[in-house]
Parts: C-alpha cells; structure tokens; sequence
C-alpha cells in the first residue's frame, strides 16, 4: 500500500483550508444541485449548455472536497516558532535582498497546500524556497531558478 502525501501547514493555513471545505459543502454545493434542476427543467439534455456547464462545475466541487479533505487529513502542522533555530524552517517569513543591488523581498515560506504567491506565500517546493532552506540570516546564497542562478543576502528571519 502506497503512503499518502503529507502535507506540511501552519495551523493558520489547515483553518482556512476547514472553512474552504465547509463553504463547499455547505454552500456551493447546494447552489450546484439547484443549477442541474433548473438546467433539466430546460429539457433535451444532449443540446442543454446549462446542464452540461452545471455537471462540469459539480466535478470541480466534489473534486475539490475530495482534494481538501485529503490535505486535512495528512496534514503535518508547522509550527515556526519551535522549529526556528536561527534557519530558514517551514513557517518562517525571510527578508532577503537579491545581490549585488536587487530589491528587498519577503516570503513566508509554507507548503504547497498553503502557497499564495500574491500573498507572499512561498511553497517549500519552490526554488526561492528550496535554496533558502536551511541558511541562516547575514548569509549569502545561490539560489538556482528556471531563470538561472540568483544571489541573495538573508536579512531577517522571523517566525510567523
């Protein structure tokens, strides 16, 4: 038997993951049932766009439910504060500054279940994330990306 996927959170990130899924069961659920109705009271259902575009949308909510419940169930909470021993860990937030002139950037690095880029959300499974790992502030590191390599300076770590 195959082992499931863990997936490494923080405890803010499984709560919004829990009310995801609640809205999805609660909420959207019901309003895709109601749509399917009102879509076969059209009638002929093998020229019906309504119904067609309802079932679609029923498949991604149950599907997502699916994924959620999943993450939920296999996830390994985080928790920054204890693991931050002056490393960048799963949980933290690192300020860094892209070498030799760049901008200051900020990212909290979480797992891939969590990650929000325009929140500045990082997964551990990105290259910012993977070549931060592990270092600590005052460092300077290669990082590799797609885009080629890329040096930085950690200035602060902090615990989110």
């Amino acid at each position: 038997m195959a082992t499931e996927k863990v997936f490494p959170m923080t405890l803010d990130g499984k709560e919004k993951l829990e009310n995801e899924l609640q809205e999805l069961k609660t909420v959207k659920r019901k309003e895709v049932v109601e749509r399917i109705k009102i879509a076969r009271s059209f009638g002929d259902l093998s020229e019906n766009s309504e119904y067609d575009s309802a079932k679609d949308e029923q498949a991604f909510v149950e599907g997502r439910i699916t994924t959620i419940e999943n993450m939920i169930r296999n996830a390994q909470i985080i928790d920054a504060a204890e693991a931050h021993n002056g490393l960048v860990t799963l949980g933290n937030t690192v300020t860094f500054v892209e070498l030799p002139d760049g901008e200051e950037e900020t990212y909290t690095i979480v797992g891939s279940a969590e990650a929000d880029p325009f929140e500045g959300k990082i997964s551990n499974d990105s290259p910012i994330a993977k070549g931060l790992l592990g270092h600590k502030e005052g460092e300077e590191v290669t990082i590799q990306t797609p885009a080629g390599d890329m040096n930085v300076k950690i200035e602060k770590i902090t615990a989110s």
